[in-house]
């Protein structure tokens, strides 16, 4: 029997939760891909600052999220400047600063 994998996202809802792990999914790819190699560089320096993996990673899906919204919501292209800089300021929240 094949033993499933935990979810790093807990929402409240299905569509949050389908939402959410397909954010952390498009993270794994980065990270994966080396593309952006500041998501790995970012991983990496969250965990040193003492975050486990699985927050680290909800971090970065945040600054996902940010790109995903102006997509949706404006029709604007996604704005690599602006990611990277969110990763920069990780952890730090794009929607707190």
């Amino acid at each position: 029997m094949k033993k499933r994998k935990r979810s790093i996202v807990q929402a409240d809802t299905p569509d949050g939760q389908r939402a959410g792990e397909a954010l952390v999914e498009v993270v794994e790819n980065q990270i994966r891909d080396n593309d952006p190699p500041e998501t790995r560089i970012t991983l990496n320096r969250l965990m040193s600052l003492g975050e486990s993996r699985e927050n680290a990673m909800r971090y970065i899906a945040c600054a996902v999220s940010v790109e995903v919204f102006e997509i949706l919501k404006h029709q604007t292209p996604f704005n690599k400047e602006r990611y990277l800089a969110n990763l920069r300021n990780l952890p730090e929240l794009p929607f707190d600063s």
